[in-house]
């Protein structure tokens, strides 16, 4: 009996968007110089990676950026492209940006002291279906949903279609992708965010998720 020859492992394809041109040059020379990944593009800004944006596995994405900031890239990226894997790189570790990064849509959430090895690891983790987080942010996380326990009951006067639609983007999906799961135009999606919005008094996507989060509507 003969031992099955192992898959070859897949070229990770990745882009950067990242303010600081050392720390820029410094992730594509890493990642360039890596056996089965490749940079396909490097950014200084969410407006210029929106502009020209490469076919890629995984996105890192600073969270400080001038213009448009990251987890605003997080999320406009994501609805563009529902399949790309975003993976928030910084060094920020702060709950208010962990929880809006992850509700925006990113698949991991890196410091940038992470040593390279792991955050190579971290990457190929993402693009096969995996998440990522640094130790640190990690028991950030778990401590903050222990913190955070959602009282009894939240109500918002949120419809059933309100709620489905509410919980769709709380799992990733853009409003395209959730017009399609619900069998609505975007139009139509649209209109019922602003009802939300307004419900939960909130102004964003990623805030009415972690809203419906803190409060326990995903229950």
């Amino acid at each position: 009996m003969t031992d099955a020859t192992p898959e070859p492992s897949r070229t990770v394809r990745v882009a950067i968007v990242e303010d600081n041109p050392r720390i820029r040059e410094g992730l594509r020379f890493l990642i360039d110089s890596t056996p089965d990944y490749r940079c396909v593009g490097a950014f200084g800004s969410v407006e210029e990676a929106l502009a020209g944006f490469p076919e890629a596995d995984v996105a890192l994405m600073d969270i400080g950026l001038p213009g448009l900031s990251g987890i605003e890239g997080i999320r406009l990226l994501k609805e563009r492209r529902p399949q790309l894997l975003l993976v928030a790189l910084t060094v920020y570790d702060d709950d208010d940006r962990i929880f809006e990064a992850l509700c925006a849509g990113a698949s991991g959430y890196l410091l940038k002291k992470t040593p390279p090895d792991r955050l190579l690891d971290g990457l190929r983790d993402v693009a096969t279906g995996g998440a990522c987080m640094s130790p640190e942010v990690a028991g950030r996380v778990i401590a903050l949903f222990k913190d955070h326990r959602p009282p009894e009951r939240a109500d918002y006067q949120l419809t059933p279609h309100e709620q489905r639609l509410l919980r769709l983007l709380g799992d990733g999906h853009s409003y395209k992708t959730a017009a399609a799961e619900l069998g609505s135009s975007i139009n139509t999606v649209g209109f019922h965010m602003k009802s939300i919005y307004t419900k939960l008094q909130v102004h964003s996507k990623s805030e009415a998720v972690a809203k419906a989060l803190r409060t326990g509507l995903f229950r």
